[in-house]
């Protein structure tokens, strides 16, 4: 990891906002140097069963940056989420800022396009969003370098955000008792898997690792901030030493038992599209259903 220009000596301000629904952590990062921010992994609010799209946990995330008198710069999509739709456009239409994301998102949209039968309308080249990063890309929020750091194996798109002293580890690792991500998704691999969160756990010992989602094992309450020393020694899959074949043989076994997200259906229309939701011909917002095709 020593090719990559990381800022320890950053510390950013880091705000949680915690959505129940989807047990999904959304953050605002604050520039300690400057009043310059960025949302990683924003949440729209959706009633699925009713077809209602509301922006309560937008709408915070939008008055927390106001209250604070803050500038909105980048609004970072870690991967293309499976299990909550994305506010990014509205924030955006709100504060401005640009939306980024990882360029695996042209594989996923190759494969869900086809999934879900788009047209050649639907652009599979990843322009909906305003910056697609690479393995190694370096931008700024304010005055502090962000270095984007490519981890698939949840998903192709899958970036780890390096912010300063701070990682936005998407759904690449949970909490050291939650262990890690699904890796049977379409382009998902558990072997990849297990080499991103070692990516991830080469960071210096003291870097803060800040979760997507957390579920509260065994009753716990919510957390979501954790360190890679701590993933290191006590993560439940991946540490301890654990090997890549052993990891792999468990992920693969557990995998085969889980359910599929509840919003995978709206999450992955609506997140391949930059959180843009999806119109039938006559352009009123429209979501499919394809049968058996997931």
């Amino acid at each position: 990891m020593t090719d990559y220009p990381f800022d320890m000596s950053v510390a950013p301000i880091v705000t949680p906002f915690f959505d129940p629904a989807t047990h999904t952590i959304s953050y605002v990062v604050r520039d300690p140097g400057s009043t310059a921010c960025a949302v990683v992994d924003s949440v729209m609010d959706i009633d699925y069963a009713a077809g209602r799209i509301t922006y309560d946990h937008a709408d915070a995330i939008i008055a927390h940056i106001r209250e604070h008198g803050l500038t909105l710069e980048w609004i970072i999509e870690t991967h293309v989420h499976a299990d909550h739709l994305s506010a990014a456009p509205y924030i955006q239409a709100a504060l401005g800022g640009r939306i980024g994301i990882g360029d695996g998102i042209m594989v996923v949209q190759d494969t869900f396009g086809k999934i879900f039968n788009e047209g050649t309308e639907f652009q599979r080249d990843g322009s909906q969003f305003d910056a697609l990063f690479k393995d190694g890309d370096v931008y700024h929020v304010g005055t502090m370098p962000v270095v984007a750091l490519h981890t698939p194996g949840h998903t192709p798109a899958c970036m780890t955000h390096v912010m300063g002293d701070a990682a936005f580890v998407g759904d690449t690792l949970f909490m050291p008792d939650g262990g890690s991500a699904r890796a049977d998704f379409p382009g998902g691999d558990a072997g990849v898997l297990y080499d991103s969160i070692q990516k991830v756990l080469s960071l210096p010992d003291a870097t803060r690792l800040f979760m997507c989602h957390d579920y509260g094992p065994n009753g716990r309450e919510i957390r979501w901030e954790t360190t890679v020393a701590e993933e290191r020694a006590h993560n439940i899959h991946v540490g301890g030493g654990k090997t890549r074949a052993e990891f792999v043989a468990f992920r693969t076994a557990r995998d085969a038992t889980l359910a599929v997200p509840q919003l995978i259906i709206p999450s992955l229309q609506v997140n391949m599209r930059a959180g843009v939701m999806p119109t039938d011909k006559d352009g009123r917002p429209m979501l499919k259903v394809p049968v058996n095709g997931l």
